[in-house]
């Protein structure tokens, strides 16, 4: 397990507790009440950690190597059933935006999202979850195969962006990523949007519009990463974390402002200390978001969708 800077009080504890029971193993020294007080201030310090976590340190967590990403929960959720399709029919396969069909009990659904790596290879095999225009026709590929059939759409969010490389431009990003939220608002089918880590301007978009959007606790939804704020403001990423602040990206933010639906609650330590309880949690708001949903006829969805979204940033003065 890797640890943030804030963390580190409950790495020592750990260690500590660790220690402890293998000198319990070793010896004929009985440590059980040690290792019950050591327990029980671990606990206390987790409490109070994630408890107070400012901005920036939920976009630390969001971004944490030991974080489960889509394909972790979509085999957790699916299991064997999942089918992986691949190619926008036009130029190729992105290895960075992930999508096919798999089953929450009896009920199949179009599983799409942006895939990070692991390591040094997979993020290069992936390009850090950053896709390219093809990426987001694939996912819209598969949008309107699951409209055709009367599937349910869910879309993961987790990329740092949207790629901005030259070539990404001349094949038309801004315009696949345009078509992606004039099409998704306009889907007959229900859509239920997560975002399970980082949710980075137009990137996340391209597949962020749906009926029913969820946050997990600790991650992120913003038309700019703290860094690149800091950098355009003050030339500089020293001031990532007030520029954190000053985005309003974390997921209270956004239930505030009313641009989410709900904020899904991780396991004390985040989703990286408890992946199965986490992949649990998300398997379970998914099924029941599609049981209420469900209920609308394809007119009634498209109409609530259009006016969710045309409402956002209506204020009166």
């Amino acid at each position: 397990m890797e640890y943030l800077d804030f963390e580190l009080p409950i790495k020592e504890l750990e260690e500590q507790l660790e220690k402890c029971q293998v000198i319990g193993e070793e010896s004929d020294v009985d440590v059980t009440e040690t290792c019950k007080q050591i327990e029980q201030k671990l606990s206390e310090t987790r409490k109070a950690i994630y408890k107070n976590l400012t901005a920036w340190q939920r976009v630390q967590l969001s971004r944490h190597p030991n974080r489960p990403y889509t394909l972790d929960y979509i085999r957790a959720i699916c299991g064997e059933t999942f089918l992986e399709l691949h190619g926008d029919r036009n130029v190729k396969d992105d290895k960075a935006m992930i999508g096919g069909l798999g089953k929450i009990g009896d009920q199949s659904y179009m599983f799409i999202g942006q895939q990070k790596g692991y390591n040094t290879k997979t993020r290069q095999f992936r390009n850090f979850g950053m896709a390219n225009p093809e990426g987001y026709r694939k996912a819209l590929r598969l949008m309107k195969s699951a409209e055709k059939f009367g599937i349910p759409v869910v879309c993961l969010i987790d990329t740092p962006g949207a790629y901005p490389g030259i070539e990404a431009e001349e094949r038309g990003q801004g315009e696949a990523i345009a078509r992606n939220i004039l099409e998704m608002t306009r889907l007959k089918v229900p859509i239920i949007v997560a975002i399970i880590g980082e949710g980075a301007s137009g990137g996340a978009l391209g597949i962020g519009v749906g009926d029913k959007v969820l946050m997990l606790e600790n991650t992120w939804y913003s038309v700019i990463s703290p860094e690149s704020c800091s950098s355009i403001l003050w030339r500089s990423w020293e001031y990532k974390e007030i520029a954190a602040d000053a985005l309003k990206l974390t997921a209270t933010d956004m239930k505030k402002l009313k641009l989410i639906d709900e904020i899904v609650k991780e396991p004390e330590g985040g989703a990286h200390s408890n992946r199965e309880k986490t992949f649990e949690i998300v398997k379970n708001k998914i099924s029941k978001h599609y049981e209420e949903l469900k209920k609308l006829s394809p007119k009634e969805l498209v109409k609530m969708r259009m006016e969710k979204y045309a409402d956002m940033g209506v204020f009166s003065g």
